[in-house]
């Protein structure tokens, strides 16, 4: 989970560089759309961070259940 959210962050990071990338050049601004895209940068940071939790839980578990059978 933490690897999609890394790829789907990475897209929208390239996506929000190519749509800022006409101010400066003085060129005509894209579609909406590729604002719509760039927003991915916040959604693969969400799934990320989804991801690590989820992990986290997951470690916590199994050192509960690991010291629960040691005792």
């Amino acid at each position: 989970m933490v690897r999609i959210g890394a790829i789907v962050f990475i897209v929208g990071a390239v996506a929000t560089l190519v749509t800022v990338a006409p101010l400066f050049l003085g060129t005509e601004p894209f579609p909406t759309l590729a604002y719509a895209v760039s927003m991915l940068m916040g959604v693969g940071f969400l799934i990320a961070g989804a991801g690590v939790l989820r992990s986290i839980a997951a470690q916590r578990r199994q050192a509960k259940s690991g010291a629960a059978t040691a005792a």
